[in-house]
């Protein structure tokens, strides 16, 4: 069973030594999380277990494991499967720049008038570009071929299964159970993955996917048009400032956008929610905030660190029950999200990410 095709790039053959390539990696990571991950948890467990004073903050915990030759592979290989997967012999730039004109071709595919609107003056922001997020060489804002690459690295990030297993349909699930929505706007949109369940989902609403990148952009439309989506638009324009009416959206949403924006950043995409919403709508994001457990918190500001994602922890350390109060919301909830079947059961040990819905109701 599967849903309806993400990508709206040709399914250009990469080659057995790609595919090869790519399994090797992904099941090395797979190897990560579920036996590297629940034994350095368990060391934690059994050293807290025994000590007189057990490490009480994330900073503690890291100093507990500064010199662990085990936290050291176990960092070594978080960051350098990242940058095999991106940069090695058979990574997704090097054998991607082999079918550049085929892929380029693809993103020209002529659109449906209305469906992508690009502004040429956008500058991206230099909190989005000043470092190669995720690991992907350039970022997502430059090459032609950004969004490609990054659709095809998030395959084995958060990949398009079932639509009862994949996370961003599940995602439109928990969405339901605070409203019907009619109109709405997705920040950060990026290639369309987050979109799509949303127009595909809400055959009555109208959807906006808004992102600073064009490469991301225009697969996402690409994609769109293919599946014969009449009900959605693509904009090329910044979170914190869409440009959109007042009051114009029962509900405003981001998958995986806020940890990726400084404090003040985040701010503003918080006021322009505010803004955008009618009374009684609501913003709803998707994204990663550890519990206060240090280890927990210990192992997501590390992932941050070494998968250059320099605002994780800013983001996690914010109040943001007292930034939505100030900002006028009414009504306000973090709750965990459980991103595959049975991800919260306390018998689950494997690493995952600290997946959370932040809901605010105007």
């Amino acid at each position: 069973m599967s849903t309806e095709p993400m990508s709206g790039a040709p399914n250009v053959a990469l080659g057995r030594s790609f595919d090869a390539y790519q399994s090797f990696v992904l099941a090395t990571k797979m190897y990560w999380t579920r036996k590297l991950y629940p034994a350095l948890h368990k060391q934690y467990l059994d050293d807290a277990r025994t000590s007189n004073s057990p490490p009480a903050s994330a900073d503690a915990v890291a100093e507990h494991f500064q010199r662990d030759v085990d936290y050291a592979l176990f960092g070594w290989f978080e960051r350098h499967l990242q940058q095999l997967k991106y940069c090695g012999h058979h990574g997704l730039l090097p054998v991607h720049e082999a079918h550049r004109q085929t892929l380029e071709r693809c993103l020209e595919t002529p659109l449906p008038d209305g469906l992508l609107t690009l502004d040429d003056d956008l500058v991206a922001p230099d909190y989005f570009t000043r470092v190669d997020i995720h690991q992907h060489p350039g970022g997502v804002c430059g090459d032609s071929l950004a969004g490609i690459i990054y659709e095809r690295g998030a395959r084995s990030t958060t990949p398009m299964l079932d639509r009862d297993l994949d996370l961003h349909f599940r995602f439109t699930k928990e969405v339901r159970a605070y409203l019907e929505p009619t109109r709405i706007v997705d920040l950060g949109c990026g290639f369309g993955k987050s979109t799509q369940p949303f127009y595909l989902e809400f055959k009555n609403a109208q959807t906006l996917g808004i992102d600073v990148s064009a490469p991301c952009l225009k697969l996402a439309a690409v994609t769109a048009a293919q599946l014969q989506a009449t009900n959605t638009t693509f904009k090329q324009g910044r979170a914190e400032h869409t440009g959109l009416p007042d009051s114009s959206r029962d509900l405003v949403t981001s998958t995986m956008l806020l940890h990726e924006m400084p404090a003040r950043a985040v701010r503003e995409v918080l006021a322009e929610s505010y803004r955008l919403l009618e009374p009684g709508g609501w913003a709803i994001h998707l994204d990663f905030l550890a519990e206060e457990d240090a280890f927990a918190r210990f192992t997501h500001y590390g992932h941050a660190r070494r998968n250059n994602e320099p605002y994780m922890r800013p983001l996690n350390e914010m109040n943001l029950a007292s930034e939505h109060a100030q900002l006028g919301f009414s009504e306000f909830n973090i709750v965990p999200f459980e991103e595959y079947p049975d991800a919260l059961a306390s018998d689950n040990k494997i690493w995952r990410f600290p997946w959370v819905v932040i809901a605010a109701r105007k």
